[in-house]
């Protein structure tokens, strides 16, 4: 389980405090039995604040991946830093929950890499287009998280 994207130079804006109060009212939709939103598929992720230690919720759009795991996308709309999330995840990767569907399953973490990878990138950025220009937009390279239920 190793952690290893570093930031870029460039990138979008780093989402702000308009984003935070939006992530609220989507979680809600994430919640939902059908978890989607604007023809997502939604999760709720909690991790623990690196700094705080405190459970921190953030919902995320997921795509299908092996053995009925869960592939989400540290990508802060392309902004040149990682999202908080990720930086949580790399602190305490042994301490993560997903919420979906109206119930809550205790996780593994793993970024992945090499050519493992590079397949679910293709997957995802085939499934939705609005990554593959998040990648345009930042020269660091966006990291790939497997969610894997532990139960």
């Amino acid at each position: 389980m190793s952690f290893t994207h570093p930031t870029g130079t460039r990138g979008a804006k780093q989402p702000g405090r308009m984003f935070r109060w939006m992530n609220r009212l989507i979680m809600g939709r994430a919640r939902r039995a059908d978890g989607t939103t604007m023809g997502m598929n939604l999760l709720v992720l909690t991790t623990v604040g690196r700094k705080s230690g405190q459970p921190r919720q953030t919902p995320l759009a997921w795509f299908p991946g092996p053995d009925d795991s869960w592939l989400v996308v540290a990508s802060a709309g392309g902004a040149p830093a990682n999202p908080a999330w990720y930086l949580n995840l790399a602190a305490h990767p042994d301490q993560v929950t997903a919420e979906h569907g109206g119930r809550t399953v205790a996780v593994t973490a793993e970024e992945l890499h090499g050519a493992e990878r590079e397949r679910a990138w293709q997957q995802i950025v085939t499934t939705t287009a609005q990554f593959r220009k998040y990648q345009e937009t930042t020269d660091r390279k966006i990291p790939v998280i497997k969610l894997t239920p532990t139960t």
